[in-house]
């Protein structure tokens, strides 16, 4: 049976993971002959809250998407007129992302007014229900968004048990985030390292995507202080935008001594480039100080790579330790011992094995089946 899908949540011409996120989730749906639309936002954050240079991406928009911007995140009268609009339409389901209390109040409003027609059943698609950087007000404002839900899926484990904080009793589900395939194919390493004009001679680790203070890029800095790094021809990929105070990212490395051992691509790397940083480097490193899951390890399951992260949230759960790469406690020395044990021991082809092996496990058909059986769940 065709259902009627409506994702509400950040898509193009807005950039990121969520936005990633939605896109590839309404191709999935597609791909199972549902009719799906996206309701993105045309605020999503104020200029002055923004952490990064820019929210809006500047490549092609996606092909065979139905994406209408019209949400204000701050404007309760937006909210307003947009449920009462979706209300009227009587979509058969609509997932709702949410992954920060600051849009609990708008996303939340939406949904209960939607829930009015007594047709419509709503899922809260968890990505985080407990923010990595907490403020005053996050558990009021994530018990207003649950309150309006009809039931949840969750990408991590983690985050499953944080639900059970604000509900016990509504149909939940666990997935695994599926896999970021929609970045292209894998690129050969001579051919990413010539379009990023590295040297072949070199070894790279990657640390990839948006810098907060919590994903632990300050760890791994302090891991590449080890001689051995150097004795080794090993350096450090930086690649990303700083979104939080970048100075002291910077200041660290000037301290240590180590900026011959530093690649530094500080900027929001465009989809279209995301693989040939990928493709460079030998293994990805998230040494996060705490997490639920990452879209950062999705791409890595895509592109094949091994890599290292650390026991924290649900990181864990989805790298097998020295099968697929490593799980480590978030510390500065053993993140070192283990990148040094994977170059001295020729680990790559090993890990790669056993990352191929795994990423059969997160095939976006995994994510439909599983809300399809909530849907049906819902009374």
């Amino acid at each position: 049976m065709v259902k009627k899908i409506l994702i509400l949540g950040t898509a193009y011409p807005l950039r990121g993971g969520m936005a990633a996120f939605n896109e590839r989730l309404a191709n999935a749906f597609l791909d199972e002959k549902d009719e799906v639309q996206i309701e993105n936002f045309k605020l999503q954050y104020p200029s002055f809250l923004f952490p990064g240079k820019t929210q809006y991406a500047n490549w092609e928009a996606p092909k065979r998407l139905k994406i209408i911007s019209t949400i204000n995140s701050i404007n309760p009268i937006n909210w307003i007129k947009i449920g009462l609009k979706i209300k009227k339409q009587k979509p058969d389901v609509v997932i709702i992302g949410y992954w920060l209390p600051f849009m609990a109040p708008c996303l939340g409003t939406i949904a209960k007014i939607i829930k009015q027609n007594k047709h419509t059943k709503i899922i809260g698609l968890l990505h985080n229900i407990i923010p990595h950087e907490k403020r005053i007000g996050d558990k009021v404002f994530s018990n207003y968004f649950v309150k309006n839900c009809h039931a949840f899926v969750s990408l991590s484990r983690s985050v499953l048990a944080d639900l059970s904080l604000f509900d016990e009793t509504k149909p939940r589900a666990f997935c695994p985030h599926p896999l970021y395939d929609h970045f292209g194919e894998i690129i050969e390493r001579e051919k990413a390292l010539e379009s990023l004009k590295l040297n072949s001679n070199e070894k790279y680790v990657l640390f990839f995507g948006l810098i907060r203070d919590y994903k632990g890029l300050d760890l791994l800095i302090e891991a590449f202080a080890d001689k051995r790094f150097k004795e080794r021809n090993i350096k450090l990929i930086i690649a990303g935008e700083f979104y939080s105070n970048g100075e002291k990212y910077l200041r660290q490395i000037e301290q240590l001594g180590i900026k011959e051992r530093i690649i530094l691509h500080d900027k929001f790397i465009p989809d279209p480039e995301v693989g040939l940083y990928f493709g460079a480097a030998e293994i990805i490193a998230q040494p996060y100080k705490n997490a639920t899951q990452s879209g950062v390890t999705q791409i890595g399951f895509h592109f094949e790579k091994p890599m290292l992260v650390t026991n924290v949230g649900g990181l864990a759960e989805i790298i097998p330790n020295e099968k697929a790469g490593y799980v480590v406690e978030p510390n500065a020395e053993e993140i070192a011992n283990k990148l040094i044990d994977f170059f001295d021991n020729n680990r790559y082809d090993e890990f790669k094995t056993g990352v191929i092996k795994e990423k059969k496990k997160y095939a976006w058909e995994t994510m439909t089946t599983t809300m399809n059986d909530l849907i049906n769940k819902i009374g």
